[in-house]
C-alpha cells in the first residue's frame, strides 16, 4: 500500500524565471560561476567555498538537506562526511539506486561557530534560506526529479511550508504543485548519528526511503 498523499500547507512561491544553473558533471564550473560567486547573504564570507548539488540531470530522486557541513565545506561536494556515508548505506538498504539520485542543500554555504579548533554547525535563518532559493529553483528545473526528499526540518519547511512538521508527516507523499514534483520529508541523517537510539532511527529512516521507492514503482 502506498503512503498517503496529502496536501501541503502554505508553499513559498517558485518564481517562473530563475537563473539556469546546471550540474558540474554536465557543464563544468564556468556555468556555475554565478552560484560560486553568490554574496546574497553573509555566509559566503566565512565559508571556504560554495557547495553546489551533485548528480545527473535529469535524476529520478532529488535529496535536499539543510546546508554543507565541515567536511563538505572543505571538499566542495555535498554529503561526503559521516552523514553522507550513512545516507549512501540507507539508500542501498531501501533499494534506491544512488546513480538515480541528485543531492543538494537548501543553503549552499557552511554556517558555523568556532569552539576551540572545531567548526560547529549552526542552522541557517530564514534570510539565508531565501537568499539561496534561486539556486534551488534552478536545480529543480534542471534535474526534473520525479520525487524530492526533504532531509530535516529546515529543508521540509523551505520546500513545503513553514507550518510543516516532519515528526507528524514524515514518510508521506506530499503534493506540492509549484515545485513540479511531490515531496517526501524525513529526518536529516546527521540527527540519526547523534541519536541515543541509532538502531531505531536508522530503521525509521530506511522506511521513509522505502516509501519513496514504492512511489516510484507505483
Amino acid at each position: 500500500e502506498l503512503p498517503g498523499v496529502i496536501e501541503p500547507g502554505p508553499v513559498p512561491p517558485i518564481e517562473p524565471e530563475v537563473p539556469v544553473v546546471t550540474t558540474p558533471q554536465k557543464s563544468g564550473k564556468k556555468k556555475l560561476q554565478a552560484c560560486e560567486d553568490c554574496e546574497a547573504c553573509d555566509l559566503h564570507a566565512r565559508a571556504t567555498q560554495t557547495v553546489f548539488g551533485e548528480g545527473g540531470a535529469p535524476s529520478t530522486v532529488m535529496l535536499v538537506g539543510e546546508q554543507p557541513g565541515d567536511r563538505e565545506d572543505v571538499e566542495g561536494r555535498p554529503f561526503v562526511g559521516p552523514a553522507g556515508r550513512f545516507l549512501d548505506s540507507a539508500l542501498e538498504a531501501a533499494g534506491i539506486d544512488r546513480k538515480r539520485v541528485y543531492v543538494t542543500n537548501i543553503v549552499k554555504h557552511f554556517k558555523w561557530v568556532a569552539r576551540g579548533k572545531r567548526r560547529i554547525h549552526q542552522s541557517p535563518n530564514q534570510t539565508e534560506v531565501l537568499a539561496c532559493r534561486p539556486w534551488l529553483q534552478a536545480e529543480i528545473l534542471v534535474v526534473k526529479p520525479k520525487v524530492i526528499v526533504a532531509l530535516g526540518a529546515t529543508a521540509a519547511k523551505a520546500l513545503i511550508g513553514s507550518k510543516f512538521k516532519v515528526t507528524l508527516d514524515r514518510g508521506r507523499v506530499i503534493e506540492v504543485p509549484r515545485l513540479g514534483a511531490p515531496v517526501v520529508a524525513t529526518v536529516h541523517p546527521a540527527s540519526i548519528l547523534r541519536s541515543e537510539d541509532r538502531e531505531a532511527g536508522t530503521a525509521a529512516f530506511i522506511a521513509d526511503l522505502k516509501a519513496v521507492d514504492r512511489y516510484l514503482k507505483a
